[in-house]
């Protein structure tokens, strides 16, 4: 045999010769067949797996010694100096828990404090000397019953969160002791920094010498944990120089219902916050959705069923209770209160009484271990911050949608926020909003205002923006209409507060209550139907309820984030944004020119001018406001949720004359300058520069909008689908030019704020004819509509037709046009074009 191949063989045998010995070694308790006679090998012990008998394992009080810090609760919590230990009961492996996180404190640019970060449905689980912490998810379903439901099951294997050494056994021998530290002061992610921020400011890991667990605190259903975690993050949004992003986390477990409450299913003609899984088990012949309610477990009690049934109002069997923090202002208490009891009237509509009311938190003398971290709590938690702002979560079982407690989290800082609000919408006709500093019955009615509008949310209310447009315009100014009606149908609307309302409408109502919208939509959520056994059995009755509605405004739904429905905006009031818009620039123009004398405060002869600055930008956002109410009738699409069977359009387009209306408008009281804005004693005290560029901004951006790639796409839509009864492309670009170049005929002075619009629209049909449209992610497509093809529609063509138009009326007005600056502005327009239709 050659070398070579000798050395080879050689090297053959001995790779042989380890596979031999790994495959002895892997079945060491079996003698090897025909050889008898060969000694037996012995397994070695097995080793724990926990990394040997050393680590397993302890007596309990070599693991909780006696300088432990001990609680009893859902779990005990032991505390160590630095380091936490749960004693997880053996009656708690395999239940449903979930795991609320959310932002405590934050630095700016990193969410807000409340802010909910992530919700998990966990359980514990032995195995071995291990505890697992798995996710479950309840995403994908099939009753158990069903042979499909196995599929479901191994289709859906749960990822471990977190996997624990057992240090101990329990006290009661059945139980296990683990050490819980690195679960919240290490790196896990799914309770820290969400993925789409890290990536944003660029973090690279978790600081683990400057992250720690401030407290963690068990009660009877719940274990709350707070902690600080530092990351090293490359572009942190704020304090850039330290290259650290640090926040302060809580992580709320809470166990789950033993028994589940029973699910009802959504329909989204009726608001609601609702959840929806892939059911495997229906009938339908795909992977169907199944979309059901957050709601409270209201129910009726065995007792009172025949009164329940006979129409009489009876009493839940648990009622919704929240309480208000003790660190709340005690002026404030009883607003806060009234704006939850404000619901009872709704719950009432749904069959009972007394289902909702608010209490004061107990004192520590009359309850020393009453916390509102305790889950079995609902608390609205007042914030000593300045940012402006209250909000109303819920925490819900994924399984069924019952709610299980709510935080309303109160920022101080809200009162400014109403105040600029209340005195901008109605101090033209309000002498209480006529100062920067409320009597304190006033603020306090808007702090109930805005308490109701909050605990709608906890109760699974979301934002209703169809409610402030159910409203004739002319209603809104009748006190008999509004202080029986309200000034919207629902308080989940954004319609704030009374600008329609005119100097003589005495008596006339200022804000929404709980109207009978919010009162339909508790009612169809909360209602028992007693004889239904599964959530199928009530759907029926719950489509009569809707149907029996049909077509009635006051108790139409429609969705927050629909930015081409005119009849669904945020902010707005009335059914005609131009009528009602008219009214409250008449209002604007009232106030203007008392700013300075409402903002002063006489007491104060050393106060400077910073609510006189802050109040005129207000002045102006609004004014801005009442334009995009009206823009949104340009190319704007109603949409009416039906069902199947109801056999009527969802979606209709704007009429042609209310579109025409709305550029006509627009023309009238936005791009004709709206010299009214233009207050020079405000100007003077309260800045340098800059009070052209407010008008401008207004101007530019109002424009802009109405010549949005997606509202032009639905102006082309229209026109293919409905012909000459359509507001089309053509139509809407000459009324524009009509109205922004109005000089050009006769030859007219073109003053600054005119000079700016014209070229800014100049630059917008640039953009139209030279650019695309930018990409938006797929996740918020519903938002905006289909991606428009710009080389492929018509908007080109219109365009660049336009451009010609235009150029053609500006060279011909030159000669015409004595004024130098705007004789130098038109040349320079007509170069631009020149460019624009002929690039160099």
């Amino acid at each position: 045999m050659q070398p070579k191949l000798l050395r080879r063989f050689t090297l053959l045998l001995c790779i042989l010769g380890v596979f031999m010995h790994a495959e002895d070694s892997f079945g060491q308790k079996k003698k090897k067949k025909n050889s008898k006679n060969a000694p037996a090998v012995t397994s070695a012990p097995a080793k724990p797996a926990n990394g040997g008998p050393k680590n397993g394992p302890k007596p309990y009080s070599e693991v909780i010694t006696k300088e432990a810090k001990s609680k009893d609760g859902l779990f005990k919590v032991h505390q160590i100096e630095d380091k936490y230990y749960y004693e997880i009961p053996e009656s708690m492996f395999g239940k449903d828990m979930l795991m609320v996180t959310t932002i405590a404190k934050t630095a700016d640019g990193i969410g807000y404090g409340g802010e909910r970060t992530n919700t998990l449905m966990l359980r514990w689980e032995k195995n071995e000397n291990d505890v697992l912490l798995k996710v479950v998810s309840v995403n994908n379903f099939a009753a158990d019953s069903l042979p499909i439901s196995m599929a479901v099951k191994n289709s859906n294997f749960e990822p471990i969160l977190q996997k624990f050494d057992v240090k101990s056994k329990a006290t009661d021998s059945t139980g296990v002791v683990i050490e819980a530290t690195d679960l919240f002061s290490k790196d896990v992610q799914a309770l820290g920094l969400p993925r789409n921020r890290r990536t944003g400011f660029k973090v690279s890991r978790l600081d683990n010498e400057r992250s720690y667990i401030n407290h963690i605190h068990t009660y009877p259903i719940n274990i709350e944990a707070r902690y600080t975690l530092t990351y090293n993050a490359a572009e942190p949004p704020s304090n850039s120089s330290t290259g650290l992003i640090t926040l302060e986390m809580n992580s709320s477990m809470i166990l789950l219902p033993e028994e589940p409450m029973m699910q009802r299913l959504g329909d989204r003609r009726v608001g609601w916050f609702s959840r929806s899984i892939v059911d495997y088990g229906s009938d339908a012949q795909k992977a169907s959705n199944r979309t059901f309610l957050d709601r409270w477990r209201l129910e009726v009690k065995e007792e009172d069923m025949e009164k329940f049934k006979r129409g009489e109002l009876v009493e839940p069997k648990k009622q919704i209770v929240y309480y208000i923090d003790p660190a709340t202002p005690e002026k404030w208490v009883p607003y806060l209160i009234a704006g939850v009891e404000d619901w009872q009237a709704a719950f009432e509509e749904a069959g009972f009484k007394n289902a909702i009311v608010a209490k004061r938190a107990p004192s520590k003398e009359e309850d020393p271990d009453w916390s509102p971290e305790d889950a079995r709590y609902s608390v609205i938690r007042y914030f000593a911050s300045d940012i402006q702002n209250a909000y109303g979560p819920h925490v819900s079982d994924p399984r069924t949608g019952e709610i299980l407690e709510s935080d309303i989290g109160w920022y101080h800082n809200v009162m400014n926020l109403l105040r600029n609000w209340f005195f901008i919408q109605t101090a033209a006709i309000n002498p209480d909003a006529r100062s920067v500093q409320f009597k304190d019955e006033v603020m306090g009615r808007l702090i109930r205002f805005v308490s109701s509008h909050e605990v709608g949310h906890t109760l699974g209310l979301p934002h209703n923006f169809a409610s402030s447009h159910a409203y004739p315009v002319e209603k809104l100014r009748d006190a008999e209409f509004t202080k029986a009606m309200g000034t919207a149908p629902s308080i989940m609307d954004y319609a704030r507060f009374n600008y329609i309302a005119q100097p003589g409408d005495e008596g006339v109502s200022l804000m929404p209550n709980v109207g009978p919208y919010d009162k339909y939509a508790i009612a169809w959520g909360y209602r028992p139907i007693p004889d239904a056994k599964t959530p199928e059995d009530e759907q029926k009755t719950l489509d009569e309820w809707i149907t029996s509605k049909n077509g009635d405004p006051v108790y139409r739904y429609g969705r927050q984030g629909n930015s081409y429905d005119p009849s669904a905006q945020s902010e707005d009031l009335g059914d005609n944004s131009m009528k009602a818009s008219e009214y409250g620039i008449a209002n604007l123009k009232r106030i203007v020119p008392n700013l300075e004398e409402w903002t002063a405060e006489k007491d104060k002869p050393f106060k400077d001018y910073e609510d006189l600055e802050e109040m005129y930008g207000q002045v102006v956002t609004q004014f801005n406001r009442y334009m995009g109410h009206v823009r949104t009738n340009v190319g704007g699409v109603l949409e009416v949720y039906k069902s199947s069977g109801q056999d009527e359009a969802v979606y209709t387009h704007v009429s042609k004359d209310i579109q025409k209306s709305a550029v006509d408008f627009l023309n009238k009281e936005l791009f004709a300058t709206p010299t009214w804005l233009m207050n020079d004693a405000i100007f003077a005290r309260t800045s340098d520069f800059g009070a052209l560029e407010r008008i401008r901004g207004v101007q530019a951006g109002t424009l802009n909008g109405v010549l949005d790639w997606g509202r032009l796409g639905r102006v082309i839509e229209n026109e293919a689908l409905n012909g000459a009864e359509a507001y089309n492309i053509i139509q809407l670009f000459d009324d524009l030019r009509k109205g922004i170049w109005t000089e050009l005929p006769s030859g007219k002075t073109i003053d600054v704020h005119r000079r700016a619009l014209q070229r800014a629209h100049i630059e917008r049909l640039e953009t139209l004819l030279n650019e695309d449209e930018p990409s938006v992610p797929a996740a918020f497509r519903r938002y905006v509509g289909p991606q428009i093809n710009a080389s492929q529609s018509d908007i080109r063509p219109v365009v660049r037709g336009e451009l010609k138009t235009l150029q053609r009326q500006i060279n011909g007005a030159i000669g015409r046009t004595s004024d130098s600056m705007s004789k130098l502005h038109l040349q320079d327009l007509s170069a631009r074009i020149d460019d624009i239709l002929d690039p160099k």
